[in-house]
């Protein structure tokens, strides 16, 4: 099978370009910046082109604007490549009968104050337009009537491109003190077990008759304030005194939800996947970051 993934240079996409390594199957890999073919997800002629050439029966869609705060001036380009472009993609594999394996996020909730984890056919409340736009694409990409399946994940972090994990090793390493939100809860979610998840999905075939959404991310719950005391106790960085804080502290032009633990029942029956515990998945991504820095 031929599998195209879009946005193959983020976090995700570098982890996909790892698994695949493995595969039976013909990776395509595509991003905006150099190095990668080149495509534009915007433009459905582009994809159409794309997907006749090769012979795509698959795509596995990692790109989208993850810049929250700044999406909430952006403009319409977040609406675009949010929404539209999944929408041009599901409508291209609708056409050749293919799959769309599409990323999206926690951000569809948090309007309303859950406090048990969030279960895939709970209602979606946005606060800002990150998540509006995020859900828009997921309904877009149901309504095409295309092979799908929709994953939402959180607090993604990896050995590759910027993240929290990286940003707080740097500043637990510099800082003598430093302030971490406590009132918002979820699970961090290493880019690696995601990839592997799809890669399982997709490699053997277990997508068939499993259209939907379902939820991944690592197992257990944490704050933001927890995971930097685990990140900085992990790194060696006893110097930097760490302090919860509340959320209005920072303030910012989206209210971030509260609490995003995502129910993981679902794809663990539909798929039988073993999802590993964050602070277990931390450790390996850490380690992976300490052997880079040899390198």
């Amino acid at each position: 099978m031929n599998i195209l993934v879009t946005g193959a240079n983020g976090q995700l996409g570098n982890e996909i370009q790892l698994v695949s390594k493995q595969s039976k199957d013909h990776y395509i890999f595509t991003d905006v910046c150099e190095g990668y073919t080149k495509l534009d997800i915007t433009n459905l002629e582009d994809i159409r082109k794309m997907v006749h050439d090769n012979n795509v029966e698959c795509i596995i869609n990692c790109a989208a604007w993850t810049n929250v705060d700044k999406a909430e001036t952006a403009g319409e380009i977040v609406e675009l490549l949010n929404a539209v472009a999944p929408e041009n993609l599901a409508k291209a594999m609708k056409e050749v009968g293919g799959l769309l394996v599409h990323v999206s996020t926690d951000y569809v909730f948090g309007g309303d104050p859950y406090n048990t984890p969030c279960k895939e056919d709970m209602k979606g409340t946005p606060t800002g337009v990150y998540g509006l736009t995020k859900l828009h694409g997921e309904e877009k990409i149901q309504a095409t009537g295309v092979n799908h399946i929709i994953l939402r994940t959180a607090w993604l972090y990896s050995e590759f491109g910027h993240n929290f994990v990286k940003t707080m090793i740097n500043l637990t390493a510099t800082k003598p003190q430093l302030k971490v939100v406590f009132d918002q809860c979820g699970t961090p979610t290493y880019a690696g077990d995601l990839a592997e998840a799809i890669f399982d999905i997709v490699e053997n075939r277990k997508y068939e008759g499993n259209n939907g959404i379902y939820h991944f991310s690592n197992e257990g719950v944490c704050s933001w304030y927890d995971f930097t005391i685990k990140i900085a106790e992990l790194a060696g960085n006893t110097a930097c005194d760490i302090l919860p804080c509340h959320s209005d502290e920072f303030p910012s032009p989206v209210k971030r939800p509260a609490y995003s633990v995502l129910d993981k029942t679902k794809i663990k029956e539909a798929f039988g996947i073993k999802i590993p515990y964050w602070v277990d998945s931390l450790k390996k991504c850490m380690k992976g970051l300490q052997e880079q820095d040899k390198q």
